[in-house]
């Protein structure tokens, strides 16, 4: 049986490039058809926006912006195409951020990554996220149903009954966070009884070496993915286990954290996505995520972009000397500063006293002549020192925290 889902997961790149020419402003169209995506966008061309450097242009959609929106206009600030009584849900997440939810084929395009972990007609999958007011639970079952797979809603919690159901059922596929398999693996253990999980399929958490190590000693394959309730699928491993493949439904960029500027292949930034979502065309919403794209293609044969997977939050907004600093404020500094490659804040203790170290890439070897930018874009005075370019850590971070709290 093969793994790929459909033909869109083998497409060259030029087939990819034509597609999203030609969907791109179609998705562009409808977010200006919603009066809050068309406010937070502004006066834009959708004929205009062909390409992933055209989308660039385009402001940055963030969490908090969602929040503000959805206060002045319940429940989805006027950003869904439908009204809110023509989707299947609403979902609550906290905050609140209320999401909407689509029982359409494959709504959140999670059948992509439930075919790459191998699942399919004449699997049972136990499906352990939650179906309590978030949206986890509805958005991994409709992946199961579009590849064919039986589900048992069994939601969080109440682990014995977990053991007795799968033991009674029959159960081969897991689906929940990381860490919740083993608590059930554990209490089958303790009860006595044998489960018969052979995949998982997992996300909401990080899968620790060790824990993938420990679920292949039981003979279980584990692959992850990641997704969000506002997104849906954004990547996910296939059995070549090299990074995450980004889903066709998507449109994924790397940018600087608190800027909207793409970074190079290669270096750590904040994950900014578009969904291709007919019926809630997010545009470059900024997960808060850090991430970097990856070279080449995954030998599984599917031909999509990767990226690492999860490294960080990108939301390093630090306390110093009693002031916020921001990651948008040292991207102000830099950006006043074409001399300058990259910039990192360092907060740290000098006995009772907080200490702000600006360190600089830059070739200019004169640290006085960023004095005054400094304290303009940070309204801190600090430390600077000057390293080489190509010096900093590529982990995307532009504020660094070295004090300790316990």
């Amino acid at each position: 049986m093969s793994r790929h889902y459909d033909d869109l997961e083998t497409r060259s790149q030029d087939e990819r490039e034509a597609a999203l020419a030609r969907d791109l402003p179609q998705i562009i169209a409808r977010a200006l058809s919603t009066p809050g995506l068309a406010a937070h966008l502004g006066e834009v061309d959708p004929a205009a926006i062909t390409s992933v450097a055209g989308l660039a242009r385009l402001p940055v959609l963030r969490k908090s912006d969602l929040g503000t929106a959805q206060k002045g206009a319940r429940p989805f600030g006027g950003m869904t195409v439908r009204p809110p009584s023509a989707f299947a849900h609403i979902f609550q997440s906290p905050g609140p951020i209320y999401e909407p939810g689509g029982t359409e084929h494959d709504w959140w395009r999670m059948g992509r990554f439930l075919k790459a972990a191998g699942v399919g007609p004449g699997d049972i999958v136990q499906n352990c996220f939650g179906y309590h007011l978030t949206p986890a639970g509805m958005i991994f079952e409709s992946g199961a149903r579009a590849v064919g797979a039986a589900v048992l809603p069994a939601g969080t919690g109440q682990t014995e009954l977990q053991v007795r159901a799968s033991v009674d059922i029959g159960t081969n596929v897991y689906s929940g966070t990381p860490d919740y398999l083993k608590v059930i693996l554990d209490k089958a253990d303790a009860m006595g009884e044998r489960l018969g999980f052979t995949r998982a399929a997992v996300g909401g958490g990080a899968l620790f070496p060790s824990l993938r190590k420990e679920y292949a000693d039981r003979g279980i394959a584990c692959l992850q993915c990641y997704a969000t309730a506002d997104l849906g699928n954004i990547a996910y491993e296939s059995e070549a286990m090299e990074g995450m493949i980004l889903d066709e439904g998507v449109i994924v960029e790397i940018v600087r954290p608190g800027t909207g500027d793409p970074v190079p292949d290669g270096e750590v930034g904040e994950v900014v996505v578009t969904t291709m979502n007919p019926d809630y065309p997010l545009v470059r919403f900024a997960t808060g995520d850090l991430s970097a794209i990856m070279p080449g293609v995954s030998p599984c044969g599917r031909t999509n972009r990767r990226i690492r997977g999860w490294m960080g939050r990108a939301d390093q907004t630090t306390k110093i000397k009693g002031m916020f600093v921001r990651p948008e404020q040292v991207a102000a500094f830099v950006s006043a500063h074409p001399e300058v490659k990259r910039a990192r804040v360092v907060a740290s203790r000098d006995g009772e006293m907080d200490v702000m170290t600006v360190r600089i890439e830059t070739e200019q070897g004169d640290v006085r002549r960023f004095g005054a930018g400094v304290v303009e874009a940070l309204k801190l005075r600090g430390l600077i020192e000057i390293v080489p370019p190509g010096t900093l850590p590529n982990d995307g971070k532009v504020i660094e925290d070295l004090r300790k709290y316990d």
